[in-house]
């Protein structure tokens, strides 16, 4: 009889969990209704050509020395329409912006001395949402990596600055063309008031001469 027991236990102890999960065809609605919301990055318009995993540091003037941004991701994004470049760089876990600037054709980076997996530049920054001028060294983990960002980078300030002169080639022979049309309207108009101005002149002279001819000569 003792035996019988546990057994009967048992039996309840597997049935319990059925009892757990059976459906009581209750519904509970949320408390809170999260709706899907688009988060705009403001990099919808430019693609990346660059995008490599580093350190960013910039240059206390005031303490006289380097100070972390952030280890994140750099970017340099080519915006689709104006072909304009600029760097980019956030944390990688609060995706904090550390650096925010257009990449000039007055810009150049070169090698941190004595690290040849960092580089330095000069740049008019927009991260803390106020232009400053700043000078940022950036480390890589690897001297390829480095070595491909500063290739890049000069790369793109050449390009800028091709892009520079072109515009400025191009607003100067408009400027030509402009000038060119203005100067021939210029001659137009004077060729059409040339003969009115010697039609009024031929009429006078006309009435002179008739004006002259009606007056009496005179007695000797």
């Amino acid at each position: 009889m003792a035996s019988t027991e546990p057994e009967h236990e048992h039996r309840e102890d597997e049935e319990a969990p059925a009892n757990e999960d059976e459906d009581t065809g209750a519904q509970v609605a949320p408390i809170v209704k999260l709706e899907e919301v688009a988060v705009s990055t403001g990099e919808e318009n430019e693609e990346p050509i660059l995008d490599l995993k580093s350190k960013l540091y910039r240059f206390d003037k005031d303490g006289n020395q380097w100070k972390e941004r952030g280890a994140g991701t750099v970017k340099l994004l080519k915006h689709k329409e104006t072909a304009k470049v600029r760097l980019v760089m956030r944390q990688s876990k609060t995706l904090k912006i550390c650096a925010n600037h257009l990449v000039l054709p007055t810009m150049s980076v070169q090698e941190h001395a004595g690290n040849e997996k960092s580089c330095v530049w000069h740049a008019t920054d927009f991260a803390d949402g106020e232009l400053k001028d700043e000078l940022f060294c950036i480390r890589f983990a690897s001297i390829e990596n480095c070595k491909s960002f500063m290739e890049k980078f000069q790369e793109v300030a050449e390009s800028q600055k091709k892009t520079e002169e072109n515009k400025d080639a191009s607003a100067a022979a408009g400027l030509l063309e402009k000038l060119s049309v203005e100067e021939k309207k210029t001659e137009d108009k004077a060729e059409e008031e040339v003969p009115v101005a010697a039609k009024k002149e031929t009429k006078s002279d006309l009435e002179k001469t008739e004006k002259k001819d009606e007056e009496p000569a005179s007695s000797t």
